[in-house]
């Protein structure tokens, strides 16, 4: 498995938990596009102000028909 992706390359298959405790796999965004972001920790100033940026952003990522995934390892 690669350890980096290049911008348009396919991600692995992957599930984890989301923050509701349910699961959540590559497979369910199949067919949409997705901007998956990886961060260290939550509630670190770094990864907020990532987080505020997509945040920030996000109706007009939307607006193209991109859904947004957030990934941290706690």
């Amino acid at each position: 498995m690669p350890t980096s992706l290049q911008v348009g390359q396919k991600a692995p298959a992957f599930t984890g938990t989301d923050q509701n405790g349910r699961k959540v796999s590559l497979a369910d965004y199949k067919g949409k596009k997705l901007v998956l972001y990886f961060y260290p920790e939550d509630d670190t100033p770094t990864c907020t102000i990532q987080a505020c940026n997509l945040r920030d952003n996000y109706g007009l990522l939307k607006k193209h028909g991109f859904e947004v995934v957030g990934i941290s390892p706690d």
